[in-house]
């Protein structure tokens, strides 16, 4: 059931990309998801959450995993689950972001 929240928010909320140095994934959402990005930590316990931040009337937190934590972490569970068969556009996104930082 985890697995499945996890490939389930980063199809809906993730950003699949990086900084031109190292490849991230990021979930950006409102505060009032705070006990969801809990559990994210939880998942993968090498990520970080920044905030709360608030911008132009927004206040959201942001979830990132990069650096170890993806490539060791992240990327061999992603690469285990049904994304390819779940969500052409997302699955696209994640293998662009792969083939781009050598993933």
């Amino acid at each position: 059931m985890e697995q499945g929240l996890l490939l389930g928010v980063l199809i809906g909320e993730g950003h699949f990309g990086g900084d031109g140095k190292q490849p991230h994934i990021t979930v950006r959402m409102h505060t009032r998801h705070q006990r969801l990005f809990e559990t994210l930590l939880r998942l993968c316990p090498e990520s970080r959450l920044y905030g709360p931040y608030t911008h132009g009337g927004r206040n959201y937190f942001q979830w990132m995993v990069r650096g170890q934590a993806l490539r060791e972490s992240l990327v061999p569970l992603l690469d285990r689950l049904p994304l390819a068969e779940t969500d052409d556009y997302v699955y696209e996104r994640y293998t662009e972001m792969k083939r781009k930082y050598g993933l």
